[in-house]
C-alpha cells in the first residue's frame, strides 16, 4: 500500500477549510443584507436629508402620530445600535443636512407604543390614508385571557404598518402583563392578507411573541427629528436578542390538574410567594451582572407542566454560564 504524502493531505485540508470559511463568511453577510434590508457600509454612511425618501416617511409619520397625541419609541435594532455606537464620542443630533442613522436605504423603521395608547387608533388610520399612507393591522389571540379557567383570548391589535413609497413605518403594539414585563405578540398573517404588501420576513418584531422589560425613556434629536428612544440602550438590545417568549401551556397545566388536583393549602401558598419574591431578587441580580440563566430542574418542570412553582419542591433551581474570571477556562 502506497505512503500517504502528509504534506499533500494538510495542504488540502487548509485549503478546504479556508474555501468553507469564506463560504460561510459570505453566507453571513447575504443573509444580513436581506434580513436587514442594508449593509453594514451603509449603517456607516451619511446622507443628504433632501435626498431621502426614507427620512421624509418617518418625519410625515412622526407629525401625524404627534398631532394624534398618539406617544411613540423607537425600538429599531440598527438605528439604536448606530446611536449606541456613537453616543460616547458625539451627540446623537446630526449636524447641518447630513443624515445619519434614518436615511441608509431599507424598507422599514420601527416604532412601539403601549396599547392604552392605541385606543384612538381608527382616528390614526384615517389620518394616514388622508396624508397618503397604507396601512395594515393584524390581530391575534389575547394571551392575558388564557387561564387554566379560560383558554380562548379575544382578538386584540399587535402590529401595524404604514407603508408609503419604498419605506414602511412597523408599529409594535406592548402590553403590559402580570409579571410587571411588556409583551408583544406574534405577526400571523391572515389567509385572505396581502403578502406583498411589505417584505414581512425582514422584519425585526414579530417572527416569535417577546418580552421586554418596561424602558425608562428619553427624548433625542436623531438626524433633526425629536424622537423618544430606550433610556439604556445596550440594555434594551441585549433584550431583543433573547426576547423570545414561550406562552404557559394552559390546556395541558389544566389537564394535569384534573388528574392531580392543585395544593392549596397555607404552606403551599407561602412557599410559592416565597419563591416568586426570590425568583424576581435572582433575575434582578443577574441581568445586573449580565450573566445569561435560566429556570432549571424541578422549577422549570413546574412552568412547564402545571404553570406554576411546585410546592412540595421546596427550592428554586436556576441555571447560569459562569463567568471565566469567576470559574476559570476550563
Amino acid at each position: 500500500m502506497p505512503r500517504i504524502n502528509k504534506t499533500i493531505v494538510l495542504t488540502l485540508l487548509v485549503v478546504t477549510s479556508s474555501v468553507f470559511l469564506l463560504f460561510q463568511l459570505y453566507y453571513y453577510k447575504q443573509y444580513f443584507v436581506s434580513k436587514n434590508g442594508s449593509n453594514l457600509s451603509d449603517l456607516k454612511a451619511s446622507y443628504d436629508v433632501e435626498d431621502s425618501v426614507h427620512w421624509k416617511v418617518v418625519k410625515k409619520f412622526l407629525k401625524m402620530v404627534s398631532i394624534q397625541n398618539v406617544p411613540l419609541y423607537l425600538i429599531d435594532p440598527l438605528v439604536l445600535g448606530r446611536l449606541n455606537e456613537n453616543q460616547r464620542q458625539q451627540s446623537t443630533s446630526s449636524s447641518g443636512l447630513k443624515c445619519k442613522y434614518l436615511c441608509f436605504p431599507r424598507e422599514f423603521t420601527t416604532f412601539a407604543l403601549l396599547d392604552k395608547f392605541w385606543k384612538n387608533n381608527a382616528s390614526l388610520k384615517k389620518a394616514a390614508e388622508k396624508e397618503g399612507f397604507e396601512w395594515m393591522e393584524l390581530h391575534g389571540k389575547d394571551p392575558r385571557l388564557a387561564g387554566m379557567d379560560g383558554l380562548s383570548g379575544t382578538e386584540i391589535p399587535l402590529h401595524c404598518i404604514f407603508k408609503m413609497q419604498n419605506h414602511a413605518i412597523h408599529l409594535v403594539v406592548f402590553y403590559e402583563r402580570s409579571g410587571n414585563y411588556l409583551w408583544h405578540g406574534q405577526l400571523r398573517l391572515k389567509q385572505n392578507a396581502d403578502r406583498k404588501f411589505v417584505p414581512f420576513r425582514k422584519l425585526h418584531f414579530g417572527h416569535h411573541p417577546g418580552a421586554y422589560d418596561k424602558p425608562e425613556l428619553r427624548l433625542a434629536s436623531i438626524d433633526g427629528l425629536e424622537i423618544h428612544i430606550p433610556k439604556k440602550i445596550t440594555h434594551f438590545l441585549d433584550e431583543v436578542s433573547q426576547s423570545k417568549f414561550i406562552e404557559c401551556r394552559y390546556k395541558e397545566a389544566r389537564a394535569f390538574y384534573q388528574l392531580y388536583p392543585d395544593d392549596t393549602s397555607q404552606e403551599a401558598t407561602e412557599f410559592r410567594k416565597k419563591a416568586k419574591n426570590l425568583l424576581q431578587l435572582a433575575v434582578k441580580t443577574l441581568n445586573g451582572l449580565r450573566i445569561p440563566f435560566w429556570l432549571s430542574s424541578g422549577t422549570c418542570l413546574g412552568w412547564f407542566r402545571q404553570c406554576s412553582i411546585i410546592p412540595y419542591s421546596k427550592d428554586v433551581d436556576l441555571g447560569i454560564l459562569c463567568p471565566v474570571p469567576l470559574c476559570g477556562s476550563s
